[in-house]
């Protein structure tokens, strides 16, 4: 086994673990496009999860994400993608490539399960062992869920940008997040 697989192996195995039984954090794979992107949709039709509202193509989509760092989360019975997680560079300037601007999205109707924690948890430790010191994103100031999931995962809110973008008519917050590591990058 090649040390990445063995890695994704062992630290998948723990997820699935946190997730619940019958669930596996795995790497994202071309065969997910239809089901994440339907995840992705579902999120962006709250109003409450991203400026965007509407999914890009697969291509456009897989092609912004760092491959080595974009996870679902999946029934072990029958495939079913519950969630995912996913990270962009920040940058190309080589003095930013451990910072990354990350998503998560868990299906509708597998929140408050524990997935978006599995999932969250697993993409923090493949990052750090891929050398990952930031992880930042920006949330909804009232996306209340997802600013506790990442505040219990480490996450700190490093300010607001008020009044940043307009959507649906309203002008909306953006609450800064990061979380820095305390392996790598030190």
């Amino acid at each position: 086994m090649a040390h990445d697989e063995i890695i994704d192996h062992y630290s998948g195995l723990a997820r699935a673990a946190a997730a619940g039984p019958g669930v596996e954090i795995r790497r994202m794979r071309e065969t997910d496009a239809e089901q994440v992107l339907a995840i992705y949709q579902a999120g962006l039709d709250t109003g409450q999860a991203s400026f965007e509202t509407t999914a890009p193509s697969w291509e456009d989509f897989a092609s912004a994400k760092l491959p080595h760092l974009s996870y679902v989360a999946a029934d072990t019975t029958t495939g079913q993608v519950l969630g995912w997680v996913a990270a962009s560079r920040v940058s190309a300037r080589p003095v930013y490539a451990g910072v990354v601007e990350h998503s998560i999205y868990v299906h509708p109707g597998c929140q408050a399960q524990g997935i978006g924690r599995a999932l969250l948890e697993a993409f923090i430790a493949a990052g750090e062992d891929s050398g990952v010191w930031t992880i930042q994103s920006g949330i909804f100031s009232e996306n209340a869920a997802s600013l506790a999931l990442h505040q219990a995962a480490g996450f700190r809110v490093l300010g607001t940008r008020e009044r940043i973008g307009c959507h649906y008519g309203v002008w909306r917050d953006v609450l800064m997040i990061e979380r820095r590591s305390a392996v790598a990058g030190t």
